[in-house]
């Protein structure tokens, strides 16, 4: 994903429009926090989410934290390598690590979340 093309809620997600889907993730902030990442709970396919619905969950070995989509959307897809690798989100969140791609997701949404600058303002603000 290219940096200028992310952007990213106070929940560290982070949200990209790739190839007409709109992919989702955790930050790196986010997986750093967790440590290391032992399973993922990901969406069913075809579940309907609206802004700040739970998408799934991440347990490492430190605790267990909500995923929750940054827009709304339709779960188009889901990363099934996280099921027998969940460490890629800790190895590459911005990209083997995605969790899943949303359908139907409104570029207007996109453009209240923030983008890489503020959200990186944000981090050192909440630390």
């Amino acid at each position: 994903m290219q940096p200028e093309t992310l952007r990213y809620t106070q929940d560290h997600e982070w949200i990209a429009i790739a190839d007409g889907a709109a992919v989702v993730g955790i930050t790196n902030h986010a997986q750093q926090a967790l440590g290391d990442i032992t399973f993922v709970d990901l969406p069913a396919v075809g579940k309907v989410l609206k802004a700040h619905d739970v998408l799934g969950v991440v347990e490492s070995v430190k605790a267990a934290s909500d995923i929750f989509s940054p827009v709304a959307g339709t779960v188009a897809e889901t990363n099934a390598a996280l099921k027998e690798r969940p460490e890629l989100i800790n190895q590459d969140p911005r990209g083997a690590g995605w969790i899943c791609k949303l359908a139907g997701v409104k570029p207007a949404d996109l453009d209240a979340l923030m983008t890489l600058a503020q959200y990186e303002a944000f981090c050192k603000r909440t630390k």
